[in-house]
C-alpha cells in the first residue's frame, strides 16, 4: 500500500503543517483517497507497485533462450508486421504479430537467428481505414540515418553486457549541489558532443568544482535536437546522437566512481506529436496514450498530453521510471513541466494568487495521483533516490512526503528566485535595489518542503534571453575580460556575479543548482541548431577555453564558485536550518545574516565602501574565511586575508547587544566564522 495511514489522517497531517489549508481539507482527503484507489486499480491488491511497473520487461524486443520475443500494445490495430533490414522493409508473413489477448496486446516469437545485433527495424501497423510505420513504444535503442534522417529502432544485444565498476552505488546523505548539464552541448566544437567526451572532459571539471550531483538533460531520444530534449519520442531509448547505451552507462559509472550522483530530466508532462517517431496516433487513434480531442493537445508546446487516468498509460510511465533506475542506475529524476501536468490550463498565463487556485476543478487529479505513485515507486526501488518537482504554481504539498499527506517529491525548485534576479537587473538601477524585498524573495518558501535555489539555470539562458554574466556585461564581454583589464563595467559584472551566487546559495532551502558553464560567467545565450539560425551550433556548445585561459578573468569566477561550494559543503550550510537575519539597511545596501555558525555580510552598494561599520552579531571572535573581493577571485584585494574580528558591547543597559566593526568595500561579501581566532 502507498502508506499505513488513512486518508483522513494524512490530510490532517498536511493541514497541521499549514493551517491555511484547513478549508480545503475535504479536497485534500479526496485526492489522497484517489491515489490509494488508483494504486489498487493498477495492482489489484495482489502485487506491489514495483512489480506492476515492469512493462519494459514484457513489452518491446527481448532475447530469450533460443528465440526473440516482441510484444506491443495497440488496441485499435487490425494487423502488425515487424519490418526492417531482415525483411527488406516489406511485410513478410513470418514477421506478422498475433493478438494474444482482448486488450490489444500483440506478440511475435522469432528464431534466434532471425534478428542480429545492430539491425534496424520498425513496425507497420494497420488499423481500420489506414496504416502507418511506427517505432515500437518500448524501443530501447533508436537511431537516425545520417543521409535520409529517418529514425528506426535498432536491435541492441551486444555480445557482452556492460560490467559496472562501482557496484551498489548509493548517494551520499547530503544536500544536492547540482551541476545541470547537456551532453551534446558540453564540448567546444560546433557539433554534437558524446557521452564519452562528457565522461573524459566534463566529469572531472564537475568533480573538481565541488558539486556532488549531476542533472543530465535530453537523455531520452528526441527527434528534434533543438527541443533541448523536451519533445521526447522514445521514452525507453537513450539518445543515440550522443553514443551507445554502454557509453551512457560508462558515464554514469564513472560519475559514481567520483562520488557524484546522477539525476535525469524525466519528461512525463507531454510527448512529441510525431507519429512515425513518437506515440502520436500509434495505433491509428489519437487517444491511445493521450486525451481525446482538444485536451490531448498542448498548443503552446506543440505536443500531446498524456491521459493519466488510463491504466495502460500509467503502466507505461511507471515502468519508465523503474527502467532508468535499474537499467542505467540513475539516482533520481527532475520531473519536468509539473505545472503543465497538474492543471488543465497548463499554468499558461495563470497567476496563482490564493490557495483556492490549487483546489478547484482546473486541477488534473489523475496527474496528481500519477506523481504520487511515481514517487512511491521510485523511493521503494531506491530509498536514496532524489526526486525534484519543477513547478511554477507553488502547489502545497508537492515536496511533502506521502506519509505527511504530500505528493512525495524530495525537493521542489525555487523557481521565483532566478526570475527575481532577472527582473532586478533589468528593471532597477543598482542603487534602487531593496534588500528587504530581496531577502523576502530569497527566503520565501514553504517551511516543511525542501527547496533548491539557483541564480540561473538553462531556462534563463535560452535563445531570447541571456546568461546573467552577459546581461551584466553586454558587449564588453568580448573585449574587456582580459586579466589586466580594469573597467568599471567589468568590475560591476564580476562583483555582482559573485554576490548573486553567494547570497542565493547561503539562503537556499536545501539545495543549490548551477547550469553548466555559468559558474565561470559563460557568455551569450543557448540556441540549438534550427532554421532560424541556419542550423548553427555556435551557441549550442560550451567555451571551456575561456575558463582555461590564464590571461582572462573567467577563471576568477570559477575559483570563487569552487570556494563557495566548498564552503557550503565544509560547513554543512544547507543542512543547518534557515538563515537568521541580523541586519538590513536599505540606504546603505548592507545585509547580514547568520547560518551554520557563519556570519554572511553583503555590501551591495555600487559606490560606497563602509569603514568601521557596526553589524550586530552574537558575542565572540570571528575570522574571515571568504572574501568576494579577494585578488584570486578577480577582486581589488581591499581586505587582509584571514583577519580576525572581536565583538564589542553596544546598546544600552535595557537593550544590550554586541557588534562587530567591519570594513565593507562596495559590492563585496564576506563570510565570518564564529569562534575561530
Amino acid at each position: 500500500m502507498i502508506h499505513s495511514y488513512r486518508p483522513a489522517q494524512l490530510a490532517a497531517r498536511l493541514v497541521e503543517s499549514d493551517p491555511d489549508l484547513k478549508a480545503f481539507e475535504p479536497v485534500i482527503r479526496r485526492r489522497i483517497e484517489a491515489v490509494r484507489k488508483t494504486e489498487h486499480r493498477l495492482t489489484g491488491g495482489r502485487m506491489p507497485l514495483t512489480e506492476f511497473a515492469a512493462g519494459h520487461l514484457f513489452f518491446g524486443l527481448h532475447r530469450q533462450p533460443g528465440e526473440w520475443v516482441f510484444r506491443e500494445w495497440a488496441p485499435n490495430a487490425t494487423a502488425i508486421y515487424l519490418i526492417g533490414e531482415r525483411t527488406r522493409w516489406r511485410e513478410e508473413p513470418g514477421f506478422a504479430l498475433q493478438p494474444i489477448d482482448s486488450h490489444g496486446v500483440w506478440e511475435i516469437r522469432l528464431p534466434a537467428d532471425a534478428l542480429g545485433h545492430g539491425e534496424q527495424y520498425r513496425l507497420r501497423v494497420h488499423w481500420p481505414g489506414g496504416a502507418g510505420d511506427r517505432i515500437p513504444s518500448y524501443a530501447r535503442r533508436v537511431v537516425q540515418d545520417p543521409r535520409t534522417l529517418i529514425f528506426n529502432a535498432q536491435v541492441w544485444e551486444p555480445a557482452a553486457a556492460y560490467e559496472w565498476k562501482t557496484g551498489d552505488f548509493r548517494s551520499a546523505d547530503e544536500p544536492p549541489l547540482i551541476y545541470e548539464a547537456h551532453v551534446g552541448m558540453a564540448q567546444e566544437a560546433e557539433r554534437v558532443g558524446t557521452y564519452v567526451e562528457f565522461s573524459d572532459h566534463v566529469l572531472p571539471r564537475i568533480a573538481a568544482a565541488g558539486y556532488n550531483t549531476i542533472q543530465l538533460m535530453a537523455i531520452p531520444e528526441h527527434p528534434y535536437y533543438g527541443s533541448f530534449g523536451y519533445h521526447v519520442a522514445n521514452f525507453f531509448a537513450a539518445s543515440s546522437r550522443f553514443g551507445t547505451p554502454e557509453d551512457l552507462k560508462a558515464l554514469i559509472d564513472r560519475a559514481h566512481g567520483m562520488g557524484l550522483r546522477v539525476l535525469m530530466d524525466l519528461v512525463h508532462s507531454h510527448s512529441v506529436s510525431n507519429e512515425v517517431e513518437g506515440l502520436g496516433r500509434f495505433d491509428g487513434t489519437r487517444y491511445q496514450y493521450f486525451h481525446r480531442g482538444e485536451r490531448g493537445i498542448h498548443r503552446a508546446w506543440d505536443s500531446r498530453c498524456f491521459d493519466y487516468g488510463k491504466p495502460e498509460v500509467l503502466h507505461f510511465l511507471l515502468s519508465n521510471c523503474r527502467y532508468w533506475l535499474e537499467e542505467y542506475r540513475v539516482d533520481g529524476f527532475r520531473f519536468d513541466g509539473i505545472t503543465s501536468m497538474l492543471y488543465l490550463h497548463h499554468g499558461l498565463e495563470k497567476a496563482f494568487t490564493s490557495y483556492a487556485d490549487y483546489y478547484n476543478d482546473t486541477v488534473d487529479e489523475d496527474a496528481l495521483s500519477y506523481l504520487a505513485l511515481a514517487n512511491q515507486l521510485i523511493h521503494d526501488l531506491r530509498p536514496d533516490a532524489i526526486t525534484i518537482a519543477e513547478d511554477i504554481s507553488g502547489m502545497p504539498g508537492l515536496a511533502e512526503s506521502l506519509d505527511a499527506g504530500g505528493t512525495g517529491f524530495d525537493y521542489r525548485f525555487a523557481m521565483g528566485v532566478p526570475d527575481y534576479w532577472i527582473r532586478l537587473i533589468k528593471e532597477k538601477k543598482d542603487e534602487d535595489w531593496h534588500l528587504g524585498e530581496l531577502w523576502f524573495e530569497l527566503t520565501n518558501r514553504r517551511q516543511n518542503e525542501k527547496t533548491i535555489s539557483y541564480a540561473e539555470s538553462h531556462d534563463q539562458a535560452l535563445v531570447g534571453d541571456q546568461t546573467l554574466m552577459f546581461r551584466l556585461l553586454g558587449a564588453d564581454m568580448y573585449n574587456s575580460m582580459r586579466a589586466d583589464d580594469d573597467t568599471i563595467r567589468v568590475d560591476r559584472a564580476m562583483a555582482l556575479h559573485k554576490l548573486i551566487r553567494l547570497i542565493t546559495l547561503a539562503t537556499a532551502g536545501s539545495g543549490y543548482l548551477n547550469f553548466m558553464g555559468n559558474e565561470f560567467g559563460h557568455p551569450e545565450w543557448v540556441d540549438f541548431p534550427r532554421p532560424g539560425n541556419n542550423w548553427s551550433y555556435h551557441y549550442a556548445r560550451r567555451q571551456w577555453h575561456l575558463l582555461d585561459a590564464p590571461d582572462l578573468k573567467y577563471r576568477f569566477l570559477a575559483q570563487f564558485d569552487r570556494e563557495m561550494i566548498g564552503l557550503a559543503r565544509g560547513h554543512r550550510i544547507l543542512e543547518t536550518g534557515t538563515p537568521h537575519l541580523h541586519y538590513e539597511h536599505v540606504e546603505d545596501k548592507i545585509i547580514a545574516f547568520e547560518r551554520a555558525g557563519l556570519l554572511f555580510v553583503f555590501n551591495f552598494h555600487p559606490t560606497r565602501s563602509r569603514a568601521d561599520y557596526p553589524v550586530d552579531a552574537p558575542p565572540g571572535t570571528y575570522r574571515m574565511i571568504l572574501d568576494s573581493d579577494a585578488s584570486p577571485f578577480g577582486g581589488k584585494g581591499r581586505l587582509a586575508a584571514d583577519q580576525v574580528h572581536f565583538t564589542r558591547p553596544a546598546g544600552d543597559t535595557n537593550h544590550p547587544k554586541n557588534q562587530l566593526s567591519l570594513y565593507l568595500p562596495n559590492r563585496t561579501a564576506v563570510v565570518l566564522a564564529r569562534g575561530e581566532g
